[in-house]
């Protein structure tokens, strides 16, 4: 459940481009690795441990992007767009690593949000951060520019007819997504007492798998947008709790 729950933050920022904006990010590899290698090296360097959560993000968000902008102004497939940043993300976050493949972030020497030593709080924490970026998601995607976001996703010749700018709308639509897995990267670190470089490998694999799932458990149930989005956090935690009894059974 505590990883389902760090995951499943993961996922809400894949639920963006996958089902709103209708475009297969593959930049999440990278981006959730570049939030844990952001978070443990900051913390290691003595800043605080929100501090570094919140560097995770803007990196993220930079790595969104990037892709964005190798989509929209270079005309790049966005599948290719997304390849290209996460390969290029690997040689940033060893960099970011000084070089090393992981670096461990040890609980009992600096002041962790969560950590996998407490279970029940690490639970809590992963929450917390759930509800609170459900309900950001949900007040943002009701403004005119989050329907703008939405209406690129479902169709962008209307939108761009109705004077959209789908570009822009792309942009921030891939940043944001980023953010929020790069924050869930800065999470997991954490909570695994360390960053890897391959830490996101398969990433939107766990990501596909958690919205698929939520849709199809509460699909027919959850019909508002917001209890989409929390149908996306309980479809991690499902996943992790079949990868368990699988991993139990042997």
């Amino acid at each position: 459940i505590a990883q389902g729950l760090i995951w499943g933050i993961m996922a809400l920022g894949v639920y963006i481009t996958f089902r709103l904006l209708d475009f297969a990010d593959l930049t999440v590899d990278g981006s959730f690795a570049t939030g844990g290698a952001v978070t443990v090296m900051m913390t290691i360097n003595g800043y605080n441990i929100w501090v570094s959560l919140l560097c995770a993000c803007i990196a993220g968000l930079l790595a969104g992007l990037c892709t964005g902008l190798l989509h929209t102004k270079l005309g790049i497939p966005p599948i290719l767009a997304g390849i290209l940043t996460q390969i290029a993300l690997y040689s940033i976050n060893l960099n970011i690593m000084q070089r090393h493949a992981n670096q461990a972030l040890s609980a009992d020497k600096y002041n962790l949000v969560l950590s996998s030593r407490n279970l029940t709080h690490a639970i809590i924490v992963g929450v917390i951060f759930s509800v609170v970026i459900i309900a950001v998601l949900y007040w943002y995607f009701g403004t005119e520019q989050g329907s703008a976001i939405r209406a690129t996703g479902c169709n962008p010749a209307m939108s761009k007819a109705q004077g959209i700018n789908i570009d822009n709308m792309k942009l921030i639509g891939l940043a944001l997504s980023n953010a929020i897995v790069a924050l869930s990267g800065g999470l997991l670190s954490q909570y695994s007492g360390f960053s890897d470089v391959n830490m996101g490998r398969g990433g939107i694999v766990i990501g596909l798998a958690a919205v698929i799932i939520g849709e199809v458990v509460f699909g027919k149930i959850f019909i508002n947008f917001g209890l989409r989005l929390f149908a996306v956090s309980i479809g991690a935690i499902l996943y992790y709790i079949v990868l368990q009894a699988a991993l139990q059974l042997g």
